[in-house]
């Protein structure tokens, strides 16, 4: 909206009114939008109403009682960002896209906005603007905006499309920006192993805490440190201090973990550096080329996979090898309770010998 937006918090659903310019209001048609602000439409966040005015009816716009001249940008941040990979696909990526290109002159309106979630994802919110957070559902203020943007675009899962994107961002340049917004070193900088900081390339194991668990994990470090690597375990947490998280990634030259939220630390790796997605049973593969692969590829991370047998799932011992959900996981992705099965009950047990190849093939790309 380019002309006079209105912010006015509401009973149930945050407001926005617009005025056309002067130019158009005569023939304006007066309308209203109902907005999920979030780029994942089927989450259940507050909407948005937006209320576009005309000659007949100015009179409903609320009085300003604060005026900005710089643009606004209004979106939802609850959902499903309690999760980690959530909080940056759904959200920070798409607000990427919609806000950097106006160099910090803009204003983030929030809605659906735990204070938590604020805290710990201030470094990106302060990077993209200059101003602090307006957090719309609890506002008495009628803000005014010269132009208003309300929602998030977003274009893949934690991807971004260049060719829809202002300036062409893609996320090469969200890593970039997202390494700047931490104080982490400049994006020449080589990898911690080629850096003289250690002698041994160091990898950090993800250590999910319910589904899709490392069971034998003492035995996956130590075939890592029999492998050559120095390991750094992270177990992990809502409240982890994101400063410190991204300071202990962006020290390590290879992330490791199960399929999951975790793998998105992939953000803080320099140019260069792997991620090593281990995909459980149950044709996930297609789930984590899309959810991590193809992103990691986009900003400049290589992506080395390992898919279990069907003997290192959980699911093997609890339901037995002759088992549909062994022997055709189809039925239940047709059906739709693949997610029951395959992301929510299952857990590794991991074959160090079998995994060994990976390792090795990890150590060779790193000297390349």
């Amino acid at each position: 909206m380019w002309g006079d937006a209105r912010t006015a918090n509401g009973t149930d659903k945050s407001r926005v009114y617009f005025i056309p310019p002067p130019s158009q209001v005569a023939t304006a048609e007066a309308a209203n939008w109902s907005i999920r602000s979030q780029s994942r439409k089927i989450v259940g966040v507050r909407e948005v109403i937006v209320r576009s005015l005309n000659l007949s009816n100015l009179h409903e716009a609320p009085n300003c009682t604060v005026r900005r001249s710089v643009p606004a940008v209004v979106f939802a941040l609850g959902g499903l960002t309690f999760n980690f990979w959530h909080a940056f696909s759904d959200v920070l990526v798409p607000l990427f896209t919609t806000a950097r290109a106006f160099g910090g002159q803009v204003e983030l309106v929030a809605t659906d906005a735990p204070e938590w979630l604020i805290g710990k994802y201030h470094r990106i919110l302060r990077a993209l603007s200059q101003y602090e957070v307006v957090m719309l559902d609890s506002d008495t203020e009628v803000r005014c905006y010269p132009h208003l943007i309300v929602g998030l675009r977003g274009h893949r899962d934690l991807d971004i499309d260049p060719a829809r994107a202002p300036n062409n961002y893609d996320m090469l340049a969200f890593r970039t920006f997202i390494r700047e917004a931490y104080s982490l070193p400049p994006p020449t900088a080589g990898l911690p192993v080629k850096s003289g900081g250690t002698k041994k390339p160091r990898l950090m194991i993800i250590l999910r805490g319910k589904t899709r668990q490392f069971m034998n994990r003492d035995a996956i470090v130590g075939a890592i440190e029999r492998a050559g690597f120095d390991v750094v375990r992270m177990e992990l947490s809502p409240t982890a201090d994101m400063d410190a998280v991204s300071r202990e990634v962006d020290a390590c030259d290879v992330v490791l973990g199960a399929h999951g939220a975790g793998l998105t630390n992939m953000v803080f790796l320099r140019t260069g550096a792997l991620v090593v997605q281990v995909i459980p049973w149950g044709k996930m593969e297609p789930h984590s080329e899309w959810f991590f692969g193809a992103p990691a590829a986009h900003m400049g991370i290589r992506h080395v996979t390992d898919s279990i047998a069907a003997e290192e799932s959980t699911l093997y011992e609890t339901y037995g090898k002759d088992s549909p959900v062994i022997t055709d996981p189809d039925i239940f992705y047709k059906n739709g309770s693949n997610a029951r099965y395959y992301w929510w009950e299952q857990n590794i047990r991991l074959n160090t010998t079998r995994f060994m190849p990976t390792l090795e093939r990890v150590k060779r790309l790193l000297e390349q």
